[in-house]
């Protein structure tokens, strides 16, 4: 401790020394008598060390109450630190402190948003897993129904995926010149079992040209699709326009009630449609919308109840 104090302190200690000696220097050199520099000196000395050890034993207590506060993480009793500097260097801890705090509490809601998305996720392949297995058991495997079971089970392990990956990693971009038809074509031919299942006609119309990331606007695509394919009547049609502007995906579909638009793309909301068919997950399109957000695209969702559904994107 005393070492820390010499560190602390050992510069004024050197000045008053050096002022010392100048007067002593001083005495010498106009033959004035050393007498009372000696007793001068002496007292200033007594004076020095009183006043050394109160500072030593501030400077203990100081010392002491920072250790104190860095292990229990508390600020408010640290009354040793009255100087403009100490208050000052308290601020910038308190505020790192709460600063710590609040990414703290975004850790662990993040970890809680995790662990929700997990066990949805995981609740919904049971679904396709236990389809797949009760056909097995009765020996029933159908082709067609197994492989749009796996389609099934594929998409919602994709987007799980694609969750993690986008939450931990949102600027991983990779920006290129793409065609938005030929990703439009790769998807249809992705769900071309669902949509045989119900006898569903796919369209695809025009060409968008765009510099964007490939991966992130195909995983969107594929959710607005999926959900057309999913809401879409027996022997409907989707159709994919294209123009230089944007893409529109527009279905013959049940259609989304108009208190239902302004929610679409929060976090967990269903609607109708999804407490009615049981189908939806509140996450598709809240995922895609965040992709888009960060592609700096824009979407707009229009619908009408029993006629259809379109969905616009377009560049901000």
């Amino acid at each position: 401790m005393i070492r820390k104090f010499i560190k602390e302190y050992g510069l004024w200690y050197l000045i008053y020394s050096l002022i010392a000696g100048l007067f002593c220097l001083t005495f010498w050199l106009y033959h004035l008598p050393l007498a009372y520099f000696i007793n001068s000196l002496a007292l200033n000395i007594v004076i020095l060390l009183g006043f050394s050890l109160w500072l030593y034993i501030r400077f203990y207590s100081k010392l002491k109450q920072i250790t104190s506060a860095t292990v229990n993480l508390e600020l408010t009793d640290l009354k040793m630190w009255q100087t403009p500097s100490d208050q000052a260097y308290q601020t910038i801890i308190a505020d790192l402190k709460a600063g710590e705090a609040e990414h703290q509490l975004q850790a662990i809601s993040q970890i809680r948003q995790l662990e929700s998305v997990v066990k949805m996720r995981s609740h919904q392949m049971k679904v396709p897993i236990s389809a797949i297995s009760l056909m097995a058991q009765t020996d029933n495997l159908d082709k067609q129904e197994v492989r749009q079971q796996l389609l099934r089970l594929q998409n919602y392990l994709s987007t799980l995926l694609a969750y993690f990956k986008f939450s931990q990693h949102q600027d991983d971009f990779r920006f290129e010149n793409i065609s938005v038809r030929k990703v439009a074509v790769d998807l249809v031919k992705t769900y071309r079992i669902a949509c045989l299942a119900k006898e569903l006609s796919v369209e695809i119309e025009g060409e968008w040209q765009i510099k964007t990331d490939k991966k992130w606007l195909t995983f969107a695509i594929s959710q607005i699709l999926d959900n057309a394919i999913k809401y879409s009547r027996p022997q409907g049609k989707i159709i994919l326009s294209m123009t230089q502007t944007g893409l529109t995906i527009t279905d013959q579909g049940l259609g989304i009630l108009p208190e239902d638009l302004p929610r679409l793309f929060e976090e967990g909301f269903t609607g109708y449609n999804g407490h009615e068919h049981q189908k939806a997950t509140g996450f598709g399109l809240y995922m895609t919308k965040q992709i888009l957000d960060s592609l700096e695209l824009s979407i707009r969702i229009t619908s009408q109840v029993g006629q259809g559904t379109s969905v616009r994107i377009t560049k901000s």
